[in-house]
């Protein structure tokens, strides 16, 4: 028999300790219970509501389950006690994540969740660095598509560098269903969206200069506009860019702004909907231009084995330390896109000699 690689042999592991999954009743929470079970974790179920965790599957019945709000440390720290890592997927994060990220530092445990919002990302790298570092867990916000699939992508496209003199990163969805969390992040989420100029942290021009970009199939050529999301912080965290543009398909954001449009649907066994995503970066660095695209299914299903994958590698140890830290500075970001490719939906592809027009 062929021995298994090292990946593959902690990938077979069951691991007992327990995840606790914050937000467990809402639309990605659920994929994440199901990605836990799937990789043999132990989920703990946990929300503000009885009653909504008490519409999460008849499958999922054994689970424990633990209610409670996030104006109370005391008693975040006690529902937090005993579990491994903490998974947050209760938006807005802007009201959840760092009382969350406190109670799992001071319970020893690693914290990861999946916001999109700059001001979240900022403020755990601010304010919990020192005492994640002092606790010897880490700290992992916007582990999940929008922040930590495009910083992965970035940081495995440098290749162990640090600097790159020019980054694009192009999301393209062919539809967007938003769920009720994002639209409710969406309305408390009214800080001014940043980018990367000059080398330092900057507003994003008001309003953002339209243009087009080619991605790849099955989207082809659209209109764009720039709309950061948290993977301007966490890739300013770790690395130095020059400028750094961050782009949305206008047609995948129309459907978001427009009030009539419904949440997603289950189209497939997983619960998973039709909605197809591209994530295409361009990376510049002197006169090397390199580019990388992730192609795959419902931004919100593939939250699930980004952040278990997470997860997974806090508890086994396939990580850089402790501190609050971005997705490809705390992991090996090539790692872990290859380990998304054995557990997800999701294909990889360097197409740095296929051109890189926008």
């Amino acid at each position: 028999m062929k021995r298994l690689d090292l990946e593959s042999r902690i990938d077979a592991m069951h691991t007992a300790d327990p995840v606790l999954v914050y937000g467990a009743a809402g639309h990605t929470g659920r994929f994440v219970i199901d990605e836990l079970l799937r990789r043999g974790l132990v989920p703990v179920l946990a929300g503000r509501s009885a009653g909504r965790l008490a519409t999460v599957p008849a499958r999922h019945a054994a689970l424990e389950r633990r209610v409670v709000g996030i104006d109370d440390p005391e008693l975040l720290r006690r529902v937090v006690a005993g579990a491994a890592a903490v998974i947050n997927c209760a938006g807005p994060f802007l009201d959840t994540a760092l009382p969350l990220a406190r109670a799992a530092l001071e319970s020893g445990a690693h914290y990861l969740d999946v916001t999109a919002e700059q001001p979240v990302v900022q403020a755990l790298y601010r304010e919990l660095d020192a005492p994640a570092r002092e606790a010897n867990v880490a700290v992992v916000p916007a582990m999940a598509f929008y922040g930590g699939l495009a910083d992965l992508l970035v940081t495995s496209v440098l290749d162990g560098g640090s600097h790159a003199d020019e980054i694009d990163i192009a999301i393209g969805l062919d539809r967007w269903w938003p769920t009720a969390g994002t639209r409710a992040t969406g309305v408390r989420n009214t800080a001014t969206r940043l980018v990367i100029r000059d080398g330092v942290l900057a507003p994003l021009e008001n309003p953002a200069p339209p243009g087009t970009w080619f991605y790849p199939s099955p989207l082809g050529e659209q209109s764009v506009v720039q709309l950061p999301f948290s993977e301007v912080i966490t890739i300013d965290h770790h690395l130095h860019v020059g400028e750094l543009r961050s782009y949305l398909n206008t047609a995948s954001l129309e459907e978001l702004r427009d009030t009539a449009t419904p949440a997603p649907t289950a189209a497939d066994e997983q619960g998973r909907s039709s909605q197809r995503f591209v994530v295409d970066v361009v990376v510049r660095t002197g006169a090397q231009t390199r580019r990388v695209t992730a192609t795959g299914r419902d931004i919100y299903a593939i939250s699930a084995p980004i952040v278990v994958e997470g997860a997974v590698r806090l508890l086994d140890g396939r990580h850089r330390g402790p501190g609050a830290a971005a997705p490809g500075e705390v992991f090996d970001a090539a790692a872990v896109l290859a380990g998304l490719k054995r557990h997800a939906d999701i294909v990889v592809v360097d197409r740095t000699h296929n051109g890189a027009a926008r």
